[in-house]
């Protein structure tokens, strides 16, 4: 097993939690004082029996967060820490992530701490209402409403025009080759 070159400057390296230990592992990390970076979807599914709609979070890559840290001090007690399965590594040695990755994946994470998976929607696109009680239905995408995963979209009709307010991940953009 490797542990020969432990870098000694801060870099960022993945943690292979145990399942459904990301929170622990992350807790107990930020407990030693080590900068965690743990990306979380929030998701919406209909409940298998009632039918009802409902919210859950869950964790962009599953069993894994990410943590900032000096490998040649920390590696050790990091891979010991209740929650961390492993450090992702090779040869024994952990494996180092680039800066700017966990970067970009921080720029995609909202106000509310979410990561927004999907296209970006500007007012004027068409979009398509995939679920809920206007599914099927085709509007304009008018704004984001802040603060809230929902979205406000105008609905056209032969002698109506009106606004809806519909969860986010609900509407998606009609592209042309998807005319409605």
């Amino acid at each position: 097993m490797g542990y020969g070159r432990l870098d000694d400057t801060l870099r960022w390296y993945a943690i292979h939690t145990h399942h459904r230990q990301e929170d622990r592992a992350e807790t107990n990390l930020m407990a030693w004082k080590i900068e965690t970076f743990h990306p979380k979807l929030r998701v919406q599914r209909h409940h298998r029996y009632t039918g009802n709609l409902i919210r859950l979070t869950k964790s962009l890559f599953p069993q894994y967060i990410f943590a900032r840290f000096h490998a040649d001090r920390l590696f050790t007690k990091i891979r010991l820490t209740r929650g961390v399965h492993s450090v992702v590594n090779f040869g024994g040695d952990p494996v180092p992530i680039d800066d700017q990755i966990v970067a970009l994946l921080q720029t995609q994470v909202r106000e509310d701490g979410f990561v927004r998976i999907g296209e970006k929607l500007r007012s004027g696109d068409k979009v398509i209402i995939e679920d809920g009680p206007l599914k099927n239905l085709v509007a304009i995408f008018e704004r984001e409403i802040e603060g809230t995963d929902r979205v406000m979209v105008l609905l056209s009709a032969i002698s109506y025009q009106g606004r809806a307010v519909v969860e986010r991940d609900t509407v998606k953009k009609v592209t042309s080759v998807e005319r409605h």
